[in-house]
């Protein structure tokens, strides 16, 4: 059974948010194993605040790194059907020949690092001629942009819809992915589910 995408419960929480909102856009509730649950959390909210308070600054790049390989490495030993792959700087963008793009259209899950207001992880469940498919984890009640449209009908995968041009941005704006050697990114994949160009081929065929 899949379950509704969640929103984070602090001002601190989208990275973990984020990333298992990827779990759960991508797998059936009974294949989540509980330690990778467990895991998410233990090893992010790992940034001090101005305070000297742990957890207030979020969820560090290191951290998402480190929790990208041993995702991977589950993959790897057949613990779950799950592939993960961490992208920074230069290489995280949309459009022609991106890993981020290819990714959507391979009907995985991307959780980006953004710009909203302060640094913020979301994630990117599809791309369309409308625009990104991305579900904030930030419930906000405040109008967005204009231009990005607000879903509320598709709680599995999204509530956003953003022009691609607000994530290329290289500002600190809304929804921006920022200057690109700051750029973070995770690509994952239910290697059952997965659209492989093989699997196209083979489909259309």
């Amino acid at each position: 059974m899949k379950i509704p995408l969640r929103y984070q419960i602090s001002e601190y929480d989208c990275g973990p948010t984020s990333l298992l909102n990827a779990l759960s856009y991508l797998f059936e509730r009974e294949e989540i194993p509980p330690d990778v649950i467990r895991n998410i959390m233990l090893y992010s909210l790992d940034c001090y605040g101005t305070e000297g308070v742990l957890g207030k600054q979020g969820t560090s790049r290191s951290a998402m790194m480190f929790l990208s390989h041993w995702l991977a490495g589950l993959g790897n030993i057949g613990r779950m059907p799950v592939s993960c792959r961490y992208l920074q700087g230069e290489q995280v963008f949309l459009g022609d020949n991106s890993y981020v793009t290819a990714a959507l259209q391979q009907k995985g899950a991307v959780v980006i690092r953004s710009f909203y207001e302060v640094e913020h992880y979301m994630l990117l469940t599809g791309v369309t001629a409308r625009g990104v498919l991305a579900f904030d984890p930030y419930y906000e009640t405040k109008p967005l942009a204009a231009d990005v449209e607000v879903v509320t009908d598709c709680p599995f995968s999204h509530n956003r819809c953003i022009p691609a041009h607000y994530l290329n941005s290289t500002e600190r704006n809304l929804y921006a992915l920022g200057p690109q050697a700051e750029r973070e990114a995770l690509l994952l994949f239910n290697t059952r589910t997965r659209q492989t160009e093989a699997r196209t081929i083979e489909y259309f065929i």
